[in-house]
């Protein structure tokens, strides 16, 4: 599933390549109401945690949710030449000067008004990439639960956009274990690791890959998948930890699986 920095960047591609002028939105599948937003003014695009939203001009806001299996496909289009074939089940079609965008397999795609919208937002944590985000609110949650910290970095409700490579590779950072109770988890952990977790996922904004391991210890064994950086310890069950040689684990917390250094993060 896409993480938190890809819709923000997915926002910034759209802004810039569609917003202040009419597009043409359909729904070559059949599955979206695009007539409602069809013709209209892109007025701006934002982002919060892993939605999506297009805001058009008197008001709908078409709200993307890409969840495990959705991606927008992005191609250059010529005023006057036909468009391409959809390839596969594209849910929505949008198409303006000089580019077009295919989104296929979302979880979530509709159009909302700002009420709906804002109860949308309102079942959400702060995002770590938005600058109005308040780490007080998953604060006063994390240390009040008795749920590991494992499964509360990846409840949207406590910080919105934290994934599953963001999750294990920070509590390996912070040295954490992942079935450590909140409660357990003290201030000054949060705060540290709060900050971390901005500051990884501004990187992954700007770079458009999540990139977690200090230059000092990107070497050795390869990276979990082809073109993909190092990680510390998501995707490595039976690898040697980077720091210290012990084994890494894995295990499925809240249905996700889990990777931590049972040494390290103890």
């Amino acid at each position: 599933m896409p993480e938190g920095h890809t819709l923000h960047r997915l926002a910034r591609l759209h802004q810039r390549r569609y917003a202040g002028k009419p597009v043409a939105v359909s729904s070559p599948q059949g599955r979206f109401d695009a007539d409602v937003v069809n013709g209209s003014v892109l007025k701006r695009t934002s982002a919060w945690g892993k939605h999506l939203f297009h805001h058009y001009a008197g008001g709908p806001i078409v709200h993307v949710h890409l969840g495990l299996y959705g991606a927008f496909t992005e191609w250059e289009h010529v005023a006057g030449q036909p468009l391409p074939e959809p390839v596969g089940q594209v849910r929505m079609r949008m198409v303006g000067a000089g580019y077009g965008t295919d989104l296929r397999g979302p979880t979530v795609c509709e159009v909302l008004d700002e009420s709906q919208v804002d109860a949308v937002l309102a079942r959400l944590g702060p995002d770590p990439l938005r600058a109005d985000a308040d780490p007080a609110w998953p604060w006063t949650r994390i240390r009040k639960s008795r749920r590991p910290i494992g499964a509360l970095l990846m409840d949207q409700t406590v910080i919105a956009g934290v994934g599953n490579v963001y999750r294990n590779e920070l509590l390996f950072r912070h040295r954490i274990d992942p079935y450590r109770a909140g409660q357990h988890i003290s201030e000054a952990e949060f705060d540290a690791a709060w900050t971390d977790l901005v500051a990884l996922m501004k990187v992954g904004l700007r770079r458009g890959k999540i990139i977690v391991v200090a230059p000092e210890h990107d070497h050795g064994a390869p990276s979990y998948a082809p073109g993909r950086p190092r990680t510390y310890v998501y995707r490595r069950a039976g690898e040697a930890c980077r720091i210290c040689g012990e084994t890494i684990r894995t295990n499925v917390l809240d249905g996700r699986n889990v990777f931590w250094c049972p040494v390290c993060q103890r």
